[in-house]
């Protein structure tokens, strides 16, 4: 399941990132700082959300 959690945060942590920096820019935070806050916020929310996608596709 460890392995399944890891691909799946790849993708996770991608999207969510990118969606996290652009709400920032969105928003007009076009500094480095907000960009990188948004960025790490989408990686760390990307954690719980890919281990309960990957316990749930083990689960089936």
């Amino acid at each position: 399941m460890f392995r399944l959690f890891l691909i799946i945060y790849t993708m996770a942590a991608t999207v969510l990132a990118g969606a996290g920096v652009t709400a920032a820019l969105t928003i007009g935070r076009v500094d480095l700082t907000a960009i990188l806050v948004a960025a790490g916020l989408g990686a760390l929310v990307a954690v719980p959300v890919s281990w309960f996608v990957a316990r749930g596709l083990s689960r089936v």
